[in-house]
């Protein structure tokens, strides 16, 4: 007990454990900003690898377009319903309120 009340008479114990608090909880960059931190970086990975493979994939669907004609017609027919000249285009939507 003498040597626990010893310790805390001491400025640098004292001056050590005062720091060691400010930096943990009242810092700008304390603990928990540090942990928010973390998370955001982590959310941030999640996003920027998902909109890389989002450009790689149109990226690769326009080199398709411009390169092959049959599959810019394709992409035409499917996307804007476009049709030729002497054509008719029918959308069949299937019935949302059928049961399987």
């Amino acid at each position: 007990m003498k040597r626990l009340i010893d310790l805390f008479k001491n400025k640098f114990f004292l001056v050590t454990l005062a720091f060691v608090v400010w930096m943990i909880f009242f810092d700008r960059n304390d603990l928990f900003s540090q942990y928010q931190y973390h998370q955001q970086v982590k959310k941030l990975r999640v996003e920027r690898d998902f909109y890389k493979a989002q450009t790689d994939q149109v990226n690769k669907e326009l080199n398709e377009l411009t390169t092959n004609p049959q599959q810019l017609e394709k992409f035409a027919r499917e996307k804007y319903l476009m049709k030729k000249a002497n054509e008719d285009v029918y959308v069949v939507v299937p019935d949302s309120t059928e049961k399987k």
